[in-house]
């Protein structure tokens, strides 16, 4: 088994339209936030059965296909990350310690989301999470967006005031997918807890961007989005 095996496996399924599409989506072109990286047109499911195929890799070799220029390897490098670090529990620390090492190869939103709460959130859980605040205030979007993201995994353990105090942190980012991170993450904080959600949203609403605004109560009835957004 080998990064060879995976790149070639990755090739046979590869899609010249869905590629096209996906350059676009992710927005690769000049001056946009994806800009040079390259598509062979995968379906998710695709990347995933592949992934699962090869899921004992060497880090050696998920090292390869996460260096990769190629968006789908670097994607199926990472489930496979995702997946040996729930596998393998003696695992976890080196695998937290390489994601961390290269995190300037997970560098589109889907890689972020897909990894960040599942090993970095789950690393931190219970341990100190001052990292999170090293990560946001990175001149590194994606690094930033890590950060953000990475709090899901604190939301469902009921562990809420990290991703007010990330939150906090980033609402002076200009960048938009930055704004849609922390909305994501506000909105299902409200889903524990409406009143916290609420409370946040009091205190910061005068400098919160709109997207962010729309994304965190999306889930609230018609008259207090409205409310809300009044102000």
């Amino acid at each position: 088994m080998s990064a060879e095996l995976v790149i070639k496996a990755i090739e046979e399924h590869a899609d010249p339209l869905r590629a096209e599409h996906s350059m676009r989506f992710f927005k690769t072109a000049k001056g946009q936030y994806g800009y040079g990286d390259r598509f062979l047109g995968l379906t998710v499911p695709q990347m995933r059965t592949i992934a699962k195929a090869h899921r004992d890799l060497a880090i050696s070799d998920l090292e390869l296909l996460l260096m990769s220029p190629i968006h789908e390897e670097r994607l199926v490098a990472l489930l496979i990350l995702v997946d040996q670090f729930g596998k393998y529990p003696e695992k976890r620390k080196q695998i937290f310690d390489f994601y961390l090492s290269h995190t300037k190869f997970v560098n589109n939103w889907d890689l972020v989301d897909l990894s960040a709460p599942r090993i970095v959130g789950i690393q931190l859980l219970h341990s100190n999470k001052s990292l999170l605040e090293k990560l946001a205030a990175s001149d590194d979007l994606w690094e930033k967006r890590i950060a953000m993201v990475a709090t899901a995994t604190f939301i469902k353990d009921e562990q809420l005031m990290p991703t007010l105090q990330i939150a906090e942190k980033l609402l002076g980012d200009k960048h938009d997918l930055i704004h849609k991170a922390i909305g994501w993450m506000l909105r299902e904080v409200g889903k524990k807890d409406e009143a916290v959600l609420e409370k946040f949203l009091k205190k910061h609403i005068k400098q919160m961007p709109r997207t962010t605004l729309r994304y965190a109560i999306e889930r609230f009835d018609e008259s207090k989005r409205k409310h809300y957004l009044a102000m």
